[in-house]
């Protein structure tokens, strides 16, 4: 399938007035340097992949301030420069240190956030994002001040939305946050982005039952399980070359019986419907009740395709159903 027969439909980000793509666009490998120091992707790709996200119809673009060392929001933003922002729907993230040996440099601390946002934007060379997430929980700054904060940006109108990312075992956080932003008046979280896929379903119960209470958008990362559901590995990988470079934690974790099952399953049904196991694995989000928008990357254009693809893909009921039992765990309900 080319890029080309692609066309992204428009969805609703949870309970929010936001219209966007179906599918998002990850920039995480933007300038990100391996272990041995290998350059992931650089400026051209990466223009030449935010062009083709485009050209399938793609305008909801996620990075993070940390991604490349700011390179990933420094590119977004050149490659935003011949074209007209407001179409655009982009998202970052904050928290990670941006200051060496600079105790204020990190974490959710109003001078951190206040100091940044405005790093953000100039790099994006925008006025304003329409996604703010912060990366992880700060257990240094009380709930207030961070809301107080991020509701100070929204007033300022720096950002539009604010989100929540890789809070799986603590939804009592969001929780926690939003009920006091209801009580005092504040902006509330309304999208989440946990990471969610058919071999980590960590999140399925209460931290999907609290964004389904608070409508939270559910922005789910690592759709494919690190390569996992895409059909890469099999189970003889555990000990060969082909899982080199692969931790033995994440072999152990990733490479087990239980989710080569799910792999079995998922290209049962991508025989079934004539499309790729990474297909399917993203569709069986898509089709999901408590998903919004999974988001996606890619090394290479011709990954970027196969990902978009997708976006055309039907699953029948049965289909979803077989998946989703593909794994034991807390699935029922959802």
């Amino acid at each position: 399938m080319a890029l080309d027969d692609v066309d992204l439909d428009y969805v609703r980000l949870g309970e929010t007035g936001l219209s966007v793509s179906e599918l998002s666009f990850g920039t995480w490998r933007f300038g990100r340097e391996t272990a041995d120091g290998t350059l992931e992707i650089g400026a051209e790709r990466a223009h030449e992949l935010l062009d083709a996200y485009e050209a399938a119809g793609g305008r909801f673009i996620d990075t993070a301030d940390v991604y490349g060392g700011g390179d990933s929001e420094d590119w977004i933003g050149d490659w935003l420069t011949e074209r007209d922002r407001e179409e655009y729907v982009l998202a970052s993230k904050i928290y990670w240190p941006t200051r060496e040996d600079d105790p204020n440099g990190r974490g959710l601390g109003r001078k951190h956030i206040r100091r940044n946002i405005d790093l953000m934007l100039d790099r994006l060379g925008t006025d304003y994002l329409d996604v703010l997430y912060i990366h992880r929980w700060d257990e240094d700054t009380p709930a207030r001040e961070l809301m107080r904060t991020l509701t100070g940006l929204v007033d300022d109108g720096k950002v539009n939305y604010l989100g929540a990312s890789t809070f799986e075992p603590n939804a009592w956080r969001v929780a926690q946050a939003n009920e006091l932003a209801e009580r005092e008046g504040l902006e509330p979280f309304t999208v989440s982005q946990p990471r969610y896929n058919l071999v980590n379903r960590e999140v399925e119960g209460d931290y999907l039952d609290m964004c389904a209470h608070y409508g939270l958008g559910v922005c789910p990362w690592s759709p494919l399980g690190q390569g996992v559901l895409t059909g890469k590995y099999d189970r003889a990988d555990r000990d060969t070359d082909a899982s080199a470079g692969r931790s033995e934690d994440w072999k152990e974790s990733y490479l087990t019986d239980e989710n080569f099952h799910v792999v079995d399953e998922v290209r049962a049904v991508a025989d079934e419907v004539d499309a790729t196991p990474a297909q399917v694995s993203l569709a069986w989000l898509m089709h999901h009740d408590s998903v919004a928008v999974p988001l996606v990357g890619a090394r290479t254009v011709e990954q970027l395709e196969e990902n978009l693809g997708a976006a055309d893909v039907d699953l029948s009921a049965e289909q979803f159903e077989r998946l989703a039992e593909s794994k034991a765990g807390p699935y029922e309900n959802i």
